[in-house]
């Protein structure tokens, strides 16, 4: 019987700092799983290095499930994002070892195909209205089906989502980036440019917006219905979601869709926002939600509530975690979106892959596991950098959530 005979926690950092696990078996065959936690990324690698590896040498690398309940049941400290980060690892690289036993696309073992391909959105960003535009043009001319659009608050220098130069990189070196934020300044703005995307654009593609838990639940709502007339396909994360009950306030008052959930790390994080139909699209991502065993486990429950997926898909998840999100995309009934940002070139040295961007969409290609491979070579080139995301600060000087 082949068992789990090493298991590698690889750092690098091309273009954004990367944690990768690489569990290989007493065959010879290897699976890679992204354990990447953007900004906190030492904390995962201990968590895998100093008390997880040790639990996977010997065992059955095709008792995916067993193994997840093992890492996840069997010890007193659960959840959160440290450990779920470290738990999504193991579970996607033995995932990667089973496609590549069997010959077959992840997505093929997850029960084939429910479509053609996952649709994406782009983001499209600018320091004002005007260059906003620009940027929206150049993403529908791209081909993209949907778009993000966030814009520089005048004023306002932390407003997020703004790509300063080619890539967006929030984060920072040596110390968190403070950065001043103004609710009312937003709230004022933002419609504006929404409002200016329709009216120069149409309606021709899905327009999204990410107010990354920036308001209050009635803030949220005051928001929502003001930019009804956008027909937005969501706004993202409205409030902070510790308080699962406030997002029954912004429904009461707004029917613009609700998109929540790259920062929750389990089932029992979003359990309530999907079967009281709080939100629209649950956006927990393979990386931080217990890997494609759990996260199929919480769209699952999703479908029964006719929310649909969303996942996360920023650029600080490797190539790794977008290969294995997409298998899934395809595979599940109730998909609704799949958030992409492409990786630079760098990135793409170290993380050889098969996702082909097409039409809007990504597929995954037909190679056996998730299709990624890892270069030791490339990646000894780019030692770990440590990097902080930023903080916001109300213009009093007050934390505010960034």
């Amino acid at each position: 019987m082949s068992v789990i005979e090493k298991a590698e926690v690889l750092i690098t950092a091309p273009g954004r700092n990367f944690v990768t696990l690489r569990i290989t078996t007493s065959d010879g065959v290897s699976g890679l799983g992204d354990a990447t936690l953007n900004g906190r990324e030492l904390a995962v690698a201990s968590y895998l290095k100093d008390h997880l590896v040790p639990l996977l040498l010997g065992k059955d690398p095709a008792r995916i499930e067993d193994m997840w309940q093992y890492l996840y049941r069997g010890a007193y400290w659960r959840r959160g994002p440290v450990t779920m980060t470290a738990i999504s690892a193991v579970d996607t690289a033995l995932w990667d070892i089973k496609g590549k036993i069997a010959g077959l696309p992840v997505y093929q073992l997850l029960g084939g195909r429910c479509r053609d391909g996952a649709m994406v959105y782009g983001h499209a960003s600018g320091v004002d209205t005007a260059s906003l535009l620009d940027d929206v043009a150049k993403y529908r001319d791209a081909g993209y089906l949907a778009i993000r659009a966030q814009a520089a608050v005048p004023g306002i220098g932390g407003s997020y989502g703004v790509r300063k130069g080619k890539v967006y990189e929030p984060a920072t070196g040596s110390l968190p980036d403070e950065q001043p934020w103004d609710t009312e300044s937003y709230l004022r703005f933002a419609p504006t440019y929404l409002d200016a995307i329709r009216e120069k654009f149409g309606f021709e593609f899905h327009l999204l917006h990410d107010i990354h838990h920036r308001l209050t639940p009635i803030e949220a709502a005051r928001f929502g219905k003001r930019v009804e007339s956008a027909q937005l396909f969501w706004m993202e994360d409205p409030t902070p979601a510790e308080n699962q009950e406030s997002f029954r306030l912004i429904r009461e008052h707004t029917t613009t869709p609700i998109a929540v959930g790259e920062v929750m790390n389990s089932i029992w994080d979003v359990q309530h926002l999907i079967t009281e139909q709080l939100i629209d699209y649950v956006r927990t991502t393979v990386v931080h939600a217990g890997g494609i065993s759990h996260l199929k486990r919480i769209f699952d429950l999703a479908a029964l509530y006719q929310v649909r997926s969303g996942s996360h898909g920023a650029t600080d998840l490797s190539p790794v975690t977008l290969a294995a999100a997409v298998h899934l995309d395809i595979a599940i009934p109730n998909f609704g979106i799949q958030e992409f940002m492409s990786h630079e070139e760098v990135t793409l040295n170290v993380f050889k892959n098969n996702v082909v961007f097409a039409d809007g969409m990504l597929n995954p290609g037909e190679a056996p596991g998730l299709g990624v491979e890892y270069d030791d070579k490339e990646a000894a080139k780019y030692p770990y950098n440590a990097k902080y995301l930023p903080v916001a600060r109300r213009l009093d000087g007050s934390v505010h959530d960034w």
